[in-house]
């Protein structure tokens, strides 16, 4: 198919989906991660079977895809995301009353600068069965600032050295939003909120349910491993503490590599499409006071493996 070639490819392919009228086409951005499709509105692929296939099947190939001017309404939005899955809310952050499974992340004149975006994340790991992916749109940005970066986290994994592939095969590793999330709040709420979501345990490497790939599965919401005390691992006490905290920190911060990286400055009505369950995001928080306003869709996810 036209769009099988390589992400290196700098010309944009045009997608001639089977022979069908589609006029999409699907320029790459960097040579590891993410591609922005044109010639295509979401409100028409959420009604189109073979449309949807198409950018599902490019979302699997460039984990991140970008668009431009989709002024679509936040029915169409939730039309167009429930095409993966369904879609679910978040325990924290406010949601469109009209739109379940529209997620308003609203930052305004009024709003405190927060800081649970500008962490290198993959969303909601602390759920048992983190988000397959989500749909971003941009209702209001500033004129300059408040880009979002996205990571390939398999070619993170791809790109160890053998000897740590090695080492962390059969890791697991605790995933928290009580530490996080929960942290600002008093401690009877964030009591709660752990009691809603325990912190789930989840394989440092994951394997993709769909293309196979290994993925390095620890971020910002990781609260340590939870398999390290091991005689393999540990001599001495200074193996485990900081031994396991050290080798934690060394796979999150392969997030930071640049070369793994994509970055995606926004417009209003600019979209986001990601597969969460191979990249991490972080939203670059260098605009305050100004405003921005986003709504994301998030499809729920299976429990990695």
């Amino acid at each position: 198919m036209p769009h099988a070639t390589q992400p290196r490819e700098s010309a944009p392919t045009v997608v001639g989906a089977r022979g069908r009228r589609s006029s999409l086409r699907v320029e790459p951005l960097t040579c590891t991660i993410g591609a922005e499709l044109s010639g295509v509105s979401l409100a028409d692929a959420a009604r189109d079977e073979e449309l949807f296939a198409e950018i599902r099947e490019l979302l699997l190939r460039y984990k991140v895809l970008f668009l431009r001017d989709q002024d679509i309404t936040g029915g169409e939005h939730v039309a167009f995301a429930s095409r993966f899955g369904t879609l679910e809310d978040h325990p924290v952050l406010g949601s469109d009353p009209d739109h379940p499974g529209l997620v308003r992340i609203y930052k305004d004149l009024d709003s405190k600068p927060e800081h649970y975006e500008n962490a290198l994340h993959c969303d909601a790991t602390w759920r048992e069965c983190p988000p397959m992916g989500s749909v971003l749109r941009c209702v209001e940005t500033p004129e300059v600032g408040g880009d979002t970066i996205w990571i390939n986290m398999a070619e993170a994994y791809r790109r160890l050295p053998g000897h740590i592939k090695d080492r962390i095969a059969d890791l697991r590793a605790r995933h928290s939003i009580e530490s996080t999330f929960g942290a600002v709040m008093p401690i009877e709420q964030r009591h709660r909120l752990k009691a809603r979501y325990p912190d789930p345990e989840h394989p440092v490497v994951r394997t993709h349910p769909e293309t196979g790939e290994q993925i390095l599965f620890v971020n910002s919401f990781t609260t340590h491993l939870v398999n390290f005390h091991t005689p393999d691992n540990v001599r001495f006490g200074q193996d485990h503490a900081p031994g396991a905290a050290n080798l934690l920190n060394y796979l999150i911060s392969q997030a930071a590599v640049p070369e793994y990286q994509v970055r995606w400055r926004w417009r209003k009505n600019s979209v986001a499409i990601w597969d969460n369950r191979c990249t991490q995001h972080y939203a670059v928080q260098d605009y305050w006071p100004a405003v921005r306003r986003m709504e994301r869709a998030s499809i729920a996810g299976d429990k990695p493996f």
